[in-house]
């Protein structure tokens, strides 16, 4: 199942699953502590895939700058990897954003091991590689082709 709201629209049950998953992956997995719910989760868009039984398989949350959209916070839930729900969520983000938000240039801060991955969807490095939390990143984009 597909799930795509803003925080407000979220039932309690979604949100505390979704920040749930965050916290799980990039402060508990990652081993680094950081302030991970944030202002932007105020009012930013939630994309995430259910299975049948409830299960947060996949995330990705979606902040609208304005004059970009950024994208963030990727994650695949542990007992779901492997299955290749990365490329799913984030082409499904990617379909999203086409239809919200069309024509907007799209930018993100990608784990510099991932470069490849978000390389094969048409982003281009914008950045050497930096620390951020003390984890390698690069800051990467994709212009949306004009209809």
């Amino acid at each position: 199942m597909l799930l795509v709201k803003h925080t407000n629209e979220l039932t309690p049950q979604q949100l505390i699953t979704i920040l749930k998953a965050r916290v799980a992956v990039f402060v508990v997995e990652q081993n680094c502590p950081y302030q991970e719910v944030d202002d932007d989760d105020f009012d930013d868009l939630h994309v995430a895939l259910f299975n049948d039984t409830g299960d947060l398989q996949a995330y990705t949350r979606v902040m609208d700058r304005n004059t970009e959209v950024n994208f963030g916070r990727v994650l695949v839930a542990e007992q779901f990897r492997k299955a290749g729900f990365g490329r799913k969520i984030v082409q499904t983000t990617l379909d999203v954003i086409a239809e919200r938000y069309p024509n907007k240039p799209i930018k993100i801060q990608a784990q510099a091991y991932l470069q490849q991955f978000y390389e094969d969807f048409g982003f281009q490095a914008q950045s050497d590689v930096y620390l951020e939390d003390d984890i390698p990143h690069l800051d990467m984009a994709l212009t949306p082709i004009q209809k």
